[in-house]
């Protein structure tokens, strides 16, 4: 399930860029409600992509935003109440990790769902009911 962060070079503090996957990849585990599942975490990945300031855009217009992404099957955060625990976790992620002066309003989180069997490891699709009986057997 891959996390991808953008941030303009200077918006997350040095620490942050370090720290900013480990912690969000946290803040998932506990909104999926899998604290603890060793097999669940070893599914999260994601890459951080610090960017010129010059080349991140909102409504058209240079600004500091920080975006956060994540990828995973439609079986994950299956209800509004846990894409909303996850939303709100990363917002305050960013928060924490981002220099003095960074807005909340320029911090989006956005959560993208694949298809059944559109989600996979290692050349293996996997459909939702794969990878519950995986994720639970990890349990």
């Amino acid at each position: 399930m891959p996390i991808t962060v953008t941030a303009p070079r200077g918006v997350l503090t040095p620490a942050g860029e370090r720290e900013i996957l480990p912690r969000l990849t946290d803040a998932l585990v506990e909104a999926s409600g899998l604290t603890g599942n060793k097999t669940f975490l070893s599914f999260v990945g994601g890459t951080v992509h610090v960017l010129p300031p010059e080349d991140v855009y909102a409504g058209g217009v240079n600004r500091p935003v920080v975006m956060v992404e994540l990828k995973l099957p439609n079986i994950g955060l299956p209800t509004p109440e846990a894409r909303a625990a996850f939303i709100q976790a990363a917002t305050a992620v960013v928060e924490q990790l981002t220099g003095p002066g960074h807005e909340r309003e320029n911090t989006w989180v956005n959560i993208l769902n694949a298809p059944d069997g559109a989600w996979g490891i290692g050349g293996r699709p996997l459909t939702g009911e794969q990878l519950i009986e995986t994720i639970t057997a990890g349990a």
